[in-house]
């Protein structure tokens, strides 16, 4: 089938990042308050680890990360294929030591997720996806199972969000009223917990994100069966000049989604310009 070498060897280079990452994750002292902008030294081993692996399987394709680290200089970041890395999303719920981070490996084939692969270490579990091939999942050593969104409705569904901060509802959940809230680190957890049917709703509203916080999961969505769109409802485009989205996203159950779009639309001015 096509993209299963891909996915094989995807699904391998994030199961040895995630373990590597767990030995890390237990030997590191928690900083409580950690920005959300945060980079550790553990980022860049980990993403280090990542493109020297599809590297030697995938010569030819370029590679595009989070970290700028040394050695991959001379490797174009955009083409027709092209391996989209996040070495630790989420960092700050690493260095919280929540658990609450992930990896994420995507290929891009012309432009276009087709094999999506987001690893939760502290969890030990692996979402994955290739193009035409529905969307799994495992935990340790079980057997992996196939994921489908939710059937929830509008009228109950369940936001998934970044942390709020204490005592204040985010513009998206005051526009939403979902009938409850998810907040976690990690744009890859939150959609993986939508392709999964966890929860049915999660809007990225930032004025600026970039392609590797997405790209992965974007394609376990679509392949669970459900939708994602930038906040206009358009499709995501990736590789930019800069990797830069500014047109926010959302990814839904696909139930959910002409409502929440609708209901979204007072956050679309900051993009007009995008």
């Amino acid at each position: 089938m096509p993209w299963d070498r891909e996915l094989t060897i995807a699904l391998k280079v994030a199961e040895e990042a995630a373990e590597r990452l767990r030995q890390e994750y237990q030997a590191f002292t928690a900083i409580p308050d950690a920005p959300a902008d945060i980079s550790t030294p553990v980022d860049r081993r980990a993403q280090e680890l990542i493109l020297d692996r599809l590297h030697h399987h995938f010569p030819h394709d370029a590679l595009c990360a989070e970290e700028k680290i040394s050695g991959f200089e001379t490797v174009a970041q955009r083409g027709p294929r092209t391996w989209v890395v996040d070495p630790i999303d989420g960092t700050r719920g690493f260095a919280r030591k929540n658990g609450q981070f992930s990896v994420m490996i995507g290929l891009l084939a012309e432009g276009m997720p087709v094999v999506g692969v987001v690893a939760e270490p502290a969890q030990n579990r692996i979402t994955f996806a290739r193009q035409g091939g529905g969307c799994w999942t495992y935990v340790g050593d079980a057997t992996a199972v196939r994921c489908q969104v939710s059937r929830r409705p509008f009228s109950e569904c369940i936001l998934v969000q970044s942390w709020a901060k204490p005592g204040q509802v985010s513009r998206a959940a005051a526009l939403l009223t979902p009938k409850h809230i998810q907040e976690t680190y990690s744009g890859g957890v939150k959609l993986a917990r939508v392709a999964r049917g966890e929860a049915d709703v999660y809007a990225n509203t930032y004025e600026t994100f970039h392609d590797w916080d997405i790209c992965a999961g974007h394609l376990l969505v679509t392949e669970a069966g459900g939708t994602v769109t930038d906040l206009f409802g358009q499709p995501i485009a990736y590789q930019a000049d800069d990797f830069a989205q500014r047109r926010g996203l959302l990814a839904t159950n696909g139930l959910c989604h002409a409502e929440a779009l609708q209901r979204l639309q007072p956050l679309t001015a900051r993009f007009r310009s995008a």
